[in-house]
């Protein structure tokens, strides 16, 4: 890597510091939003159909509406989307800003079951006005959550035309920021009765730090069915599993290719894509996004479905890419026709033909004309195939381009490509390396046995595109090479019987942060002769499928993955990096023991653990989610007469709160709600975290906001006699409907393990 490669990205890099401010309200406003060799370059390739020019690029001006997606494989999305139409969509009709009348939210036509939403607010608007406020806090309190994610309405329409199924196995090439890694995971979760589906999703991005950014937006779902790795794309390694007691190599149903791209659709999110844009941008980045496409098309089982999807117009990143892909796949691969997946979406067919030009405003139609000094910028790839019956067979016109004007959406790509037979270069499957562990072929980046040899591993140094998400999105992002030497996984001395550890190599230096072993614990672990007593679980719970992060001393934190998963974190702990992986299904409490049991049960994990839990779960009502969720510490009678006699019972400790909907009675939420929680001598509590907490209280009617600055004194007048007691001036049960006020943002899983909660005051809960 040259100086001038290095001095470019640190140009950038600066570049993307002034964006980041300026999403606070500086430096925006002195981008113009022209760029007349954009304007040159796309008016001469014909890609918007005649007279819609102008449109397109009053469109492009435009800021980007509001867009939000209920996630969809909880039970609890259509009570989601009752409130948010009942109440949130009915009070904004009523909102002027600026003498406008905001416009009332309407779902995308072409999204299934009314789950995402769009409404002519930019994010700004929603962010910035007093009117709005509460609105925003819903939408940020829900995100945490996991219920809903504020995502751009194009970048949804990839893992829809996916068709995941709940066996898939899933890969995501690229996949930072992850709100469409979070989509794959809900659609493998569509049946909430499958606590373990039997697919999985591997998410891998190139960049370390936004690796992290992939693991916050997973958590949120938690699911034990995805697992977080950082690589290369374009070298990722072919991974192997057992199959039937052989070893056999990983091939994916799905797999998500949404390569870096220039990001030229983002300019109405991203502004200073309109003073960055060049032609030279695509040029770059072509030959990554071929090796990238290939190595993903390399690893997709036959018959499996791969998407490639860019959020760039141009034809070099987007029909040159799937050309040159289908080319080199002499007839292995196939475009398939999507054009009745999603019933009203308006898109524009492939184009067949187009023409490259430089920023210097030089135009070139064949690779015949490029100049021998051009040769290292420009490739033959980057041109359509000069055989005319060759083209035709590409079938090209079934790509789909997106154009913003058409229904006020960003730009976007984006092709669906069907393997029919293994890649020419791979019509022997590869054989498995016996040293899978060759220090000098991980440390070099090699690709595993059956890698073509048109793909060489080639870190990504280039302009990564963000995607959706509050606070990311710019069409530019450098992606920072990896030191020489940098290891693929840290390092450790010894191989340990279910430990997936890195390679043993001493001389790999760590690369970004250092990530501690997953170990799994064996069916005989004494872990599990207390939780097996205390919780009674099912014969039929996966002891094997427990995992923790650390070797030594106690276990803080205990994790389930799904079979699958553990199956290929297992077998491939030599050639991948992980960063995270599993749900958190059980914590060590302190002073556990003196109460039966070690560990007490951790909310993240309790709709997978609870279908194997026999004992210690009460059945509650929605008056008793009432008083545990709005009271810090409720005495045991506070709880209706059932609920009481259950938990009288029972001993002090880790208990599962169990509500199950009545259909007779519309009024109250009809889907499934399981809480942990825990019973003490004379008390019992609800351990929820604060946004899931709020989450619920929703659905019960109970509406939460933070309060202005000020307020928490109020609060914590009116709530200090009575321990956080809500109580109203008719009644001490505080049940009925009227304005109450408590210290709500609880935030118990900060709180010490014994069950003392940390409480934040500034809150303020209003019956709707």
């Amino acid at each position: 890597m040259g100086k001038r490669s290095r001095q470019r990205q640190k140009n950038q890099g600066t570049g993307r510091d002034d964006r980041d401010n300026a999403a606070w309200g500086a430096g925006y406003a002195d981008i113009v939003k022209e760029n007349k060799l954009f304007e040159h370059y796309y008016q001469e390739l014909g890609l918007v159909p005649d007279g819609e020019f102008e449109q397109f690029m009053d469109a492009m001006r435009e800021p980007l509406p509001a867009t939000i997606r209920i996630t969809g494989y909880k039970s609890h999305a259509k009570e989601i989307l009752h409130f948010l139409k009942d109440k949130y969509f009915r009070e904004i009709q009523e909102v002027e800003i600026d003498g406008q009348k905001i416009e009332a939210p309407q779902p995308l036509s072409w999204y299934p079951d009314e789950q995402a939403w769009h409404t002519n607010m930019s994010r700004k608007i929603i962010r910035k006005s007093p009117l709005l406020e509460k609105f925003h806090q819903f939408l940020v309190s829900e995100t945490e959550s996991g219920n809903i994610s504020r995502q751009e309405a194009v970048s949804m329409i990839p893992p829809l035309l996916m068709k995941i199924e709940s066996h898939h196995k899933i890969l995501d090439m690229c996949a930072a920021p992850g709100s469409k890694t979070a989509q794959l995971i809900e659609m493998l979760h569509a049946d909430m009765d499958v606590p373990f589906p039997e697919g999985f999703v591997i998410a891998n991005d190139v960049d370390n730090k936004r690796c992290y950014l992939l693991v916050h937006q997973a958590k949120r779902l938690n699911s034990p069915c995805i697992m977080v790795v950082n690589h290369d794309a374009s070298c990722i390694p072919m991974l192997k599993i057992d199959v039937d007691g052989k070893k056999d190599i990983l091939f994916y149903d799905r797999i998500l290719c949404d390569v870096p791209c220039s990001g030229d659709g983002t300019m109405r999110k991203n502004i200073d894509v309109w003073k960055k844009w060049t032609t030279s941008n695509s040029l770059h980045l072509h030959g990554l996004q071929i090796r990238i496409a290939v190595r993903g098309v390399e690893q997709l089982a036959v018959g499996g479905r791969m998407v490639y999807s860019t959020c760039s117009l141009n034809p070099i990143e987007d029909e040159a890419v799937i050309a040159a892909l289908l080319e080199k796949s002499e007839g292995a691969l196939e475009l398939a026709d999507s054009s009745a997946d999603l019933p009203g979406l308006k898109w524009m067919p492939g184009v067949t033909s187009w023409k490259l030009m430089t920023k210097e405003g030089q135009w070139f139609s064949d690779w015949s004309e490029v100049p021998s000094t051009r040769h290292t910028q420009i490739r033959p790839t980057m041109f359509p195939p000069t055989d005319p019956e060759k083209l035709a067979s590409m079938h090209l016109e079934r790509c789909m381009r997106i154009l913003p004007h058409h229904q006020n959406t960003g730009g976007f790509f984006v092709a669906v490509l069907v393997k029919k037979a293994p890649m020419p270069w791979n019509k022997r499957y590869p054989k498995l390396r016996k040293d899978v562990s060759s220090t000098s072929e991980v440390r070099a980046g090699v690709p595993a046995a059956g890698s073509s040899p048109d793909t060489p591993c080639l870190p990504e140094k280039a302009v990564k595109k963000e995607e959706e998400g509050e606070g990311e999105g710019s069409g530019e992002k450098v992606v920072e090479e990896a030191p020489k030497g940098a290891s693929l996984a840290p390092e450790i001395s010894t191989k340990q019987e279910g430990v997936c550890g890195p390679p043993p190599s001493k001389k790999m230096k760590l690369f970004g942060y250092k990530e501690d072993p997953f170990v799994f614990l064996t069916e005989e672990d004494p872990v599990f002769t207390s939780i097996q007593s205390f919780y009674d679980l099912s014969p039929d719970f996966p002891k094997v499928n427990v995992l923790t992060r650390t070797h030594d001393g106690k276990k803080r934190h205990l994790y389930m993955v799904s079979k699958e998963l553990r199956n290929v974190l297992l077998n491939n702990s030599e050639r991948m990096k992980v960063i995270n992986t599993g749900v958190k299904v059980w914590s060590r409490n302190c002073d556990g023991e003196e109460f039966g049991c070690a560990f007490r049960l951790a909310q993240e994990g309790i709709y997978t653990l609870q279908p194997y839990i026999r004992s210690r779960i009460i059945r509650v009502s929605v008056e008793d989610i009432k008083v545990l969720l709005t009271q810090e510490n409720p005495f045991l009678h506070k709880l209706q007469k059932d609920a009481y006699a259950q938990v009288k019972k029972m001993v002090m400790g880790s208990i599962v709160l169990n509500y199950i909907p009545n259909p007779s009675n519309p009024s109250e939420p009809q889907c499934p709600i399981q809480l942990c929680g825990w019973r003490g001598k004379i008390s019992i509590r609800a351990f929820v975290p604060r946004n899931e907490r709020f989450h619920y209280l929703r659905m019960l009617g109970i509406e939460v906001f933070r309060g202005k600055q000020g307020l928490g004194q109020e609060q914590r007048k009116e709530t200090k006699e009575g321990e956080g007691d809500v109580e109203d001036e008719e009644g001490k049960d505080g049940q009925e409907e009227g304005a109450v006020k408590i210290e709500a943002e609880l935030d118990l899983e900060n709180g010490n393990e014994n069950g003392s909660p940390k409480m934040d005051t500034g809150n303020q809960v209003t019956s709707s």
